[in-house]
């Protein structure tokens, strides 16, 4: 290759691989002063210049000019240098060329590995650094392969690790499934940029409805939480700062179909809208959507609230394996406590204090005059008490702990 060909050749290399083009001549300069090093001793000061232009490689030794030399090598005495270039002074550096005749070749050997080094570490630096701005954020990749638990998924040039943890459960992935992900994290390693993603983060219902609904994307309707159960069931509180738009509708969409959209895109998972609220009693009635709600009365202290709803929707209220109650409490943050109008009425429910709390404070108070044998037989009798209540109320009870 003569040294128009290398000069058109690093066009190319920084037109197609987007490489800075002065970072491939310093690349090609480093490696070419090892080249050197090896002809002239490793303890030599060298340096080598490639012209931008034309393509001609030169070689220097450098000397420091001193009064009297003490290393042959490095330094070069002043009346010496003042030979070559009267205007030389002390301390400055002399660059003697001397670039081997047959340079061009071994150069071309030493060099090539250093060379194609640098490349391949320029190519990761660029690639991570198109792919950080992409932290946080939803992204579209093509499913690639399975590599043991963990999907692959293609994201432009580079591919992407889907968890085990971060699959949502029971979804499936076949080969060049185009699938909505988040980008959790992305790290810099030596063989390149690695990237996870998420299929199960609550930012990624987030995100998908930035993407399709504009009212969101400029910050009119605001989201102000959200509680996922991945693959189940999502319910997300939205909030508009305009009077005149409404949150709920500009998210659900005419016959909801911006919803639906993002419901496809999270494999059928159900999503509910639902208004938030400064006032927490309207804000949790709204959370247990779609059940109704007859009457809540909260706590602040305790930051819980108890729930009252019509005894035909009490199972509507609470849902299959306690979800909507859970995801209702994740929502709003505040622990709940759900009983049906019946229920309610034989428990004195919505009171201060009721009666079985009474009760168990007051066997509390008489526990310090009992014997260690009375204590005992007292605890039996609780606890046989306390199963018929629980299996009596078992419709109404969300989550129990069983050492309280």
């Amino acid at each position: 290759m003569d040294k128009a060909e290398f000069i058109e050749a690093l066009h190319l290399v920084e037109k197609e691989k987007g490489i800075d083009r002065e970072i491939i001549f310093e690349a090609i300069e480093a490696s070419l002063v090892s080249a050197c090093k090896k002809n002239f001793g490793q303890n030599q000061n060298i340096k080598v210049v490639i012209d931008r232009e034309t393509g001609n490689v030169a070689c220097y030794a450098q000397r420091t000019v001193v009064e009297e030399v003490e290393d042959e090598q490095n330094e070069i005495q002043l009346t010496a240098a003042r030979v070559l270039n009267p205007a030389y002074q002390l301390g400055d550096v002399v660059d003697l060329e001397v670039t081997p005749r047959n340079f061009g070749r071994v150069a071309a050997q030493t060099a090539k590995q250093v060379v194609v080094q640098k490349f391949r570490e320029a190519e990761r630096e660029i690639l991570y650094n198109q792919y950080i701005t992409k932290e946080r954020e939803v992204v579209t990749a093509i499913v690639q392969r399975k590599e043991r638990k963990n999907i692959i998924v293609q994201m432009g040039k580079i591919d992407a690790v889907l968890a085990p943890n971060e699959q949502i459960p029971g979804e499936q992935y076949g080969f060049m499934d185009r699938i909505k992900v988040y980008v959790l994290e992305v790290k810099q390693t030596p063989k390149g940029p690695q990237i996870y993603v998420s299929r199960t983060h609550p930012e990624l219902v987030k995100r998908l409805f930035e993407q399709e609904v504009p009212e969101v994307h400029d910050g009119t309707v605001e989201i102000k939480s959200i509680a996922r159960e991945a693959g189940s069931r999502t319910k997300i509180a939205v909030y508009s700062k305009n009077e005149n738009v409404d949150a709920l509708g500009a998210c659900v969409g005419q016959n909801g179909y911006r919803v639906n959209v993002i419901v496809e895109a999270l494999g059928g998972e159900k999503i509910d809208v639902i208004n938030w609220s400064e006032d927490p009693k309207e804000f949790i009635a709204a959370a247990l959507s779609p059940s109704k709600v007859v009457e809540v009365a909260i706590n602040e202290a305790e930051q819980s609230a108890k729930i009252v709803v019509p005894d035909h929707q009490l199972s509507l209220a609470i849902g299959k394996e306690g979800q909507n109650a859970r995801l209702s409490a994740k929502l709003t943050g505040w622990r709940i406590d759900i009983k049906s109008e019946t229920q309610a009425r034989e428990t004195n429910f919505l009171a201060e204090q009721p009666q079985e709390t009474a009760d168990a404070m007051d066997a509390m108070d008489a526990f310090d005059t009992m014997d260690a044998f009375d204590a005992m037989d007292a605890l039996d009798a609780a606890e046989e008490i306390q199963e018929e209540k629980t299996f009596a109320q078992t419709e109404g009870i969300v989550e129990v702990d069983t050492e309280e």
